[in-house]
């Protein structure tokens, strides 16, 4: 069977928006590299089909925003905002990222092999994201539902008004945010986190982790706890 076929996009002779324009055209199961990306932003952003699109070199915000179904994987830093709003497949940064990673993402996986600045996860809406390192202040912050998971330290007001995401963090917690809590780590639990681990490639002990989540304290709104919103 012969080998697929990369198709190269060098943005050094290339726009984004030429970029953007032929990943959007392409077909499921092709793959593509993108050479000289030099911090770009918007890169291979709005994706719908199963590609596989590799950016060697770093890229500014909004990295594979909107991402449906294609794995996107970035060789080195990204900006603000990669992954945002994804809906499925799966985005690897082999490097650091910048604030609000993931943030209202829905579905798919997030692997950020470095560290994660603030609100890594702000609004999260299902979106799995596995940090190799740490994360900043307020991640997770609102939270409706997916799961977190830090192989590093959490910064202040992890999961800040968090719903029902699910947060895993095997280093320290500088603070806990509003309504969250550390909570049980079930058998149920070490089988999720190792799941999920395994689908970022990573070789943690799921024992060495803690579990955080929701009081529910919060959900309603309550005179008696503004002081707390």
């Amino acid at each position: 069977m012969a080998a697929l076929t990369t198709t190269v996009a060098d943005l050094s002779q290339q726009s984004v928006r030429d970029l953007n324009s032929a990943l959007h055209q392409a077909s499921s199961g092709t793959s593509w590299s993108v050479t000289h990306p030099d911090g770009a932003h918007n890169l291979a952003v709005g994706l719908t089909a199963a590609l596989d699109v590799v950016i060697d070199g770093p890229a500014g915000y909004y990295c594979a925003g909107m991402n449906q179904r294609a794995t996107v994987t970035v060789h080195g830093n990204v900006g603000p905002g990669v992954a945002e709003n994804m809906m499925s497949g799966t985005v690897r940064v082999r490097g650091s990222a910048s604030q609000s990673a993931g943030a209202t993402a829905h579905g798919g996986l997030l692997v950020i092999e470095g560290n994660a600045s603030a609100r890594c996860g702000i609004s999260m809406k299902g979106v799995d994201i596995v940090v190799g390192g740490n994360v900043g202040h307020m991640s997770a912050f609102m939270g409706q539902s997916g799961r977190l998971v830090v192989c590093g330290d959490a910064g202040d007001a992890l999961g800040d008004s968090l719903y029902e995401a699910r947060l895993y963090v095997q280093g320290k917690v500088k603070s806990l945010g509003a309504d969250c809590v550390e909570k049980e780590m079930r058998d149920e639990h070490l089988a999720e986190l190792a799941e999920l681990l395994k689908s970022a490639d990573r070789d943690d002990d799921p024992a060495g982790f803690r579990r955080y989540g929701s009081a529910r304290e919060l959900y309603h709104f309550k005179v008696d706890n503004s002081s707390s919103y």
